[in-house]
């Protein structure tokens, strides 16, 4: 049976406990509902880590705590660790530290120069979360960054807001600096510059990606989060959910944990007559060798 890949998405950058009080921001929270998500069919743990007071970091000590919390309990997930924080205000090189220190077998890119944030509250008649989150300021600097990820040996997962990050992908790949098979998540649904969660915008960027890609996507907020889980199966994708995209179980009732949000992906899955992947078969269909922190 075809194995489709669950990523689960356990904290995020931008939201806390204030959206959802089960949204784990201490290591051990992180380790705690990485372990769940884990046991209910994740293949790949997608990890940011928060400071003491909840706030974003891209201090290594921080993520080797939550992996060896993860390795320690005997967790054989792909762990994706962020390189992500943009959001957040974390410097660029802040968030690349953990590539080298600790050698995940994954890590996030964002492919792009940046987004323009926001949305129009009718209510309050005024833009709220209105600013520029900025990336990469050129091309030279993606490939640099690329590069980086493949003399480390870390597999990129290649953040993607809007079509024209794509191109960007076309060109690391004529460049020689991204290594195959390409791994591509689909961001869908954040209020601003990003493409928004629909099935046709999903099949166009799906017929723009290169002959044997790895996809899946992040389709964010309560209304796209699984409203989208057929069209990517049905297409051929993978799956990602998590307390980072979304922090709803089902319309008004907020999700008791990323455990809770998975084993409803899984049920989904196995109802359309597909199998979750195990971390074995993450690395068979992505071509990786298990690597554990340094």
């Amino acid at each position: 049976m075809e194995r489709t890949i669950v990523t689960c998405a356990l904290t995020g950058a931008q939201q806390g406990k204030s959206a959802n009080p089960a949204l784990p921001e201490q290591p051990e929270e992180i380790v705690a509902q990485g372990l769940e998500a884990w046991r209910a069919g994740a293949a790949i743990l997608h990890i940011h880590a928060r400071n003491a007071d909840g706030r974003p970091t891209g201090e290594v000590a921080v993520f080797r705590r939550i992996v060896e919390g993860l390795r320690a309990a005997g967790c054989d997930a792909v762990l994706n660790l962020s390189t992500g924080g943009a959001v957040a205000g974390l410097a660029l090189e802040e968030r690349l530290k953990v590539i080298p220190e600790l050698g995940p077998e994954i890590a996030s890119f964002s492919v792009g120069s940046g987004s323009m944030l926001g949305r129009w509250d009718e209510a309050a008649g005024k833009w709220v979360n209105d600013r520029f989150v900025a990336l990469f300021g050129s091309h030279a600097e993606l490939e640099r960054v690329a590069r980086f990820f493949r003399r480390h040996g870390t597999r990129p997962e290649l953040e993607v807001y809007h079509s024209g990050m794509l191109n960007n992908i076309d060109a690391l790949r004529e460049r020689g600096a991204l290594e195959e098979p390409l791994l591509v998540n689909l961001v869908m649904g954040i209020p601003g510059e990003c493409t928004r969660a629909t099935v046709r915008n999903l099949l166009y960027f799906t017929e723009q990606l290169p002959a044997g890609s790895q996809w899946l996507v992040s389709a964010i907020g309560a209304r796209n989060h699984f409203r989208m889980l057929g069209a990517v199966l049905a297409m051929g994708g993978h799956v990602r959910v998590g307390l980072e995209d979304n922090v709803y179980a089902a319309p008004g009732r907020l999700a008791r944990s990323n455990g809770e949000l998975v084993e409803k992906a899984v049920r989904l899955l196995r109802e359309l007559g597909g199998e979750p992947a195990a971390p074995a078969d993450a690395r068979a269909i992505l071509k990786l060798k298990r690597r554990d922190p340094l």
